[in-house]
């Protein structure tokens, strides 16, 4: 197995980021094309990229302000069965963001690209966040 991780501050507070990591409004302005569902531990979400990827996933722990990940049922082979998940700690006014996505079946070509487009999403969270900034779905990998 190989796991996905990524820790870094966003200067806001930890509700605001805890929005745009578990609200559908908040992950389409920086990761999905299209999303639904509500932060509620088991709840279900859809998480759109296009036709093709079409994803859903379950709320797997879910803790306001604190944590949130989802575990993904139905996506491209290797991302079945892997979680996505957020914890937020505040230090110094500032929400440390410690980003994991873990169960990878190994670290193929795959895993190795969803390494950068994590560094660059969670760096469009980031902008999303403490700016505003929202790129459009189709520029998102070249912003």
């Amino acid at each position: 197995m190989a796991d996905i991780y990524h820790h870094f501050p966003i200067k806001a507070s930890p509700q605001k980021v805890y929005q745009a990591v578990s609200m559908p409004k908040g992950l389409d302005a920086w990761w999905t094309k299209r999303s639904s569902g509500k932060p509620a531990e088991g709840a279900q979400y859809e998480l759109w990229f296009g036709p093709e990827h079409d994803w859903r996933a379950i709320v797997s722990r879910y803790i306001p302000h604190t944590e949130f990940e989802f575990k993904i049922i139905s996506a491209q082979e290797d991302w079945q069965g892997t979680r996505v998940g957020f914890f937020l700690d505040v230090k110094n006014g500032v929400t440390q963001v410690r980003f994991h996505h873990l169960g990878w079946p190994g670290a193929n070509e795959h895993y190795r690209i969803s390494c950068y487009c994590w560094a660059m999403y969670l760096r469009l969270l980031k902008r999303y966040v403490e700016h505003g900034e929202t790129v459009p779905y189709e520029d998102r990998l070249d912003a």
